[in-house]
């Protein structure tokens, strides 16, 4: 039994963006924990839409092209006090330009084109892969003239499960797969116009008498379906449309979380949509990968340690940086400046929070106690986490919450909202807060910014009891729900 995992996603992501989301993060660690744990049950796929095919991409072409999504990049200028990076003009950086255009442009128009686009590199690369293997064809042409028994003979031994992944490379997965084979959907897919139709139509395999292949989804949320306040309002049609075909006909259906597992069965319930199985929760893991950081990665020029409170994801309306905002404001009225710790926002900027930037524009980032640190690099990531006094994550709505486990695995507190999943990543270790209530929220970020003894115990007890996941045990639970063993 193999597991075919699409990837096309991750892909197509990186035509767009220049640093990995959360989601983009998750599925990463899972297949690279996937790819060690069952070696060759394992395999990975990408769409070939001129051919409605899905055709196999070795695991090195993924990690080469996450590793670029990890890589430093030249920058614009950030706001806030004491910045110093690197002007990138778009002259210098076309990438860099196609993806601002495309940003602008509306989801129906974005994700076609970007489909587009990475057909052509995927036909690109699959003429390149029929240049290699006919060069290696003309090499053993006298094998041409041997008898077709033993022509087929060979050609059975080059598919069958032990065959090296690099010979495999771009070829149609139904020609390989076999009759108790798996598709697995752990990414994002959502932005293929017809996604349900095309995984029937590209796992249905001869070996499977043209039945298609049993589908595995993992769900991270669904707050374009439940809370569309929260989103573009393209990417509610184009998810809305994706998870309506897809849900249904899948045969293994897992949530990132409990509280999501529960929004599936609640959206069934509500649209009387049937599902083949109950959903069943992955447990998460903690961390990230990406090459190796010194231990002296040093902060962001105008922070200093334990100077700054740090708020870890994009920068949108769903994850209440507003409430931070008016956090500081209000402490910034009432408390001696220099007792208000600077608030570091580490990501990009997402949308439904123009009122938020210009507000913080118009105050000259409350007169330098707001830093934004824009698509921070990992390297940054981790002094950021090191340095700071404690994390805030109020985030409104989440599938799960990876930047307060992150937060944990670091030693330090965070300030999490009380909503949704964020409450089984934090386990006992967070002070929570009603993401809703300004001032409750207020009085509790104020204790952290001045409580000294409280933050000791709380990174005490952080330190002696938190126990972080590792993504090999997402990895082990999936597999074992799934009857996969290492091939």
């Amino acid at each position: 039994m193999i597991l075919w995992i699409d990837v096309e996603d991750l892909f197509h992501y990186a035509l767009r963006n220049p640093r990995p989301s959360g989601i983009q993060r998750l599925s990463y660690e899972l297949y690279a924990e996937l790819h060690a744990l069952l070696g060759e049950s394992v395999r990975f796929c990408r769409h070939d839409p001129v051919s409605s095919s899905l055709r196999t991409v070795p695991w090195s072409s993924i990690h080469r092209m996450f590793a670029g999504l990890l890589e430093p990049a030249p920058k614009s200028a950030r706001p806030g006090p004491g910045a110093t990076a690197k002007i990138t003009t778009r002259a210098t950086d076309p990438a860099g330009l196609a993806r601002t255009v495309a940003r602008r442009l509306p989801l129906e128009m974005r994700d076609p084109l970007a489909q587009s686009y990475a057909a052509q590199r995927l036909a690109f690369s699959a003429q390149l892969a029929a240049l290699r293997h006919g060069t290696r064809a003309l090499r053993h042409f006298p094998l041409l003239l041997r008898s077709p028994t033993a022509r087929m003979g060979e050609a059975e031994a080059e598919t069958k499960p032990g065959t090296p992944a690099r010979a495999l490379e771009g070829q149609d997965i139904r020609e390989l797969a076999g009759p108790e084979d798996i598709l697995g959907v752990f990414g994002s897919p959502w932005f293929h116009p017809d996604y349900a139709g095309f995984i029937r139509q590209a796992t249905a395999s001869p070996a499977r008498k043209g039945r298609s292949m049993p589908t595995a989804l993992l769900v991270y949320d669904l707050i374009p379906l439940l809370r569309p306040e929260w989103c573009d309002a393209g990417l509610v049609r184009v998810f809305r449309r994706w998870f309506e075909g897809v849900a249904p006909q899948v045969d293994h259906l897992f949530a990132i979380s409990d509280a999501t597992a529960r929004d599936v069965e609640r959206w069934a319930a509500r649209d009387g949509v049937r599902l083949n199985l109950p959903v069943r929760t992955l447990p998460i893991g903690t961390g990230f990968s990406g090459p190796p950081v010194q231990a002296d990665a040093t902060l962001p020029a105008g922070l200093r340690p334990g100077g700054y409170a740090l708020v870890v994801s994009t920068i949108e309306a769903r994850k209440n940086h507003l409430l931070a905002f008016r956090a500081w404001r209000r402490m910034m009225e009432e408390m001696p400046p220099e007792a208000v710790p600077q608030l570091v926002f580490a990501g990009r900027t997402g949308w439904l929070v123009q009122d938020l930037m210009q507000q913080l524009k118009n105050c000259a980032y409350l007169d330098g106690k707001v830093v934004v640190v824009p698509d921070p690099t990992d390297a940054e990531l981790v002094a950021l986490y090191r340095g700071c006094r404690f994390t805030l994550f109020p985030s409104l709505y989440e599938g799960w919450g990876l930047p307060v486990t992150e937060s944990l695995s670091f030693g330090k507190l965070c300030v999490a909202s009380d909503r949704t999943s964020v409450p089984e990543a934090g386990g006992n270790f967070c002070l929570y807060i009603d993401p809703e209530d300004i001032t409750g929220a207020t009085e509790v970020i104020r204790r952290a910014c001045t409580d000294d003894a409280l933050i000791a115990e709380r990174e005490a007890a952080i330190r002696d009891e938190f126990k972080p996941v590792p993504w090999r045990r997402s990895a082990e639970v999936l597999a074992a729900y799934l009857g996969i063993t290492p091939g």
